[in-house]
């Protein structure tokens, strides 16, 4: 199987990322607040604008309370 391209694994992250946010009842700005990220900065995380760190993802998926394989898993990554 070829290789995602970065831009492909960002935005199906950031998906996965959604899905399960709006699936717990979290809103975006919540989300932001207790990973002690800005919202603008989650709102381009879940378009798959940038390239979040593993310190932050590490901090979201705490919020979300999931494990890195279940969020991947969900992205198809």
């Amino acid at each position: 199987m070829p290789p995602i391209k970065k831009n492909q694994a960002l935005k199906r992250l950031g998906e996965a990322i959604r899905v399960e946010r709006k699936a717990q009842g979290v809103s975006q700005e919540d989300l932001a607040l207790k990973a002690e990220v800005n919202r603008s900065y989650m709102g381009s995380v879940e378009r798959g604008e940038v390239n979040v760190s593993v310190l932050t993802l590490n901090k979201v998926l705490g919020v979300l309370k999931r494990k890195p394989s279940d969020l991947f898993k969900a992205a198809g990554l």
